[in-house]
């Protein structure tokens, strides 16, 4: 794998109980990546196991969500000079093996999607949410012109634009992290792809959607998807422009995110 300087991204909330564990098996299956775990306002340990592991660590001092714990990560890839960023979950779901998978799809595209309803592995959702799932991959298949099966999937690679342009603007809100990010790439000419890969049980906690939510995270996922679409996005910056300075997070080491540039993050 050779594409540059690569930083993976793993937010994390309250993940103590697998997140050294993860940042451990990343460091073995590649070593020649970075690693930034973005600590979206644990209450537990969770930065102090990543850091132990051997991660970078930036802590956020109040809860962001994802999106805003990625917006972050994506300031930190371009204001580091990295070429491409790889989103991975702090639970462990998210096999580092298939890195180098995404990463080599980039050669032709702007952000590949590591899917799990695409052939490989054995990772199933049942019911109701299932098919809210198969109802919103159609939509953004067809938004995209490509096609997706699994867009809500959190394994993902980008390229030096994408990083740019999330840098600037990532949306927090709910599933548009995953949703409108599609969105947000394919209306501004970017080109996405999916790679089928292997999904695994949780190392640690509890999943955060549950069958009997399915109705209401359709609906929710309906929304967010309108709002996408009506919504005006700037153009790809030139990833060689010159840029605002982004927040003060060191090279190395663990950091304390002031109350004003999570703000400035958040919105």
């Amino acid at each position: 794998m050779n594409s540059g300087r690569i930083l993976i991204i793993i937010p994390a909330w309250n993940e103590s109980g697998s997140i050294a564990d993860v940042v451990t098996e990343v460091r073995g299956e590649l070593p020649d990546v970075d690693i930034l775990v973005v600590d979206d306002g644990s209450t537990d340990a969770t930065s102090v196991r990543a850091a132990a592991a051997g991660a970078r660590v930036v802590r956020l001092p109040y809860n962001l969500g994802v999106g805003g714990a990625m917006r972050l990560g994506y300031r930190y890839a371009r204001d580091h000079g990295y070429d491409v960023a790889v989103q991975l979950d702090a639970d462990g779901q998210h096999d580092p093996r298939f890195v180098p998978e995404l990463v080599a799809a980039l050669a032709d595209v702007d952000l590949v999607i590591g899917a799990r309803f695409a052939g490989v592995g054995d990772y199933t959702v049942r019911g109701p949410r299932r098919y809210a799932m198969v109802l919103l991959a159609a939509a953004l298949s067809r938004i995209a012109r490509t096609r997706l099966t699994d867009t809500t999937s959190g394994f993902r690679a980008a390229n030096r634009r994408v990083i740019e342009m999330f840098a600037r603007a990532y949306p927090v809100e709910y599933l548009g992290d995953t949703v409108e990010t599609v969105v947000h790439v394919a209306k501004t000419g970017l080109r996405i792809v999916q790679v089928p890969v292997a999904m695994r049980a949780r190392m640690a906690g509890v999943p955060s959607q549950s069958v009997g939510k399915a109705a209401l995270y359709l609906a929710r996922a309906a929304v967010v998807l309108g709002l996408a679409l009506i919504r005006r996005y700037e153009a790809p910056p030139d990833p060689a422009a010159p840029v605002g300075a982004g927040p003060a997070v060191p090279a190395a080491g663990t950091a304390e995110v002031p109350a004003a540039t999570a703000r400035s993050v958040a919105g």
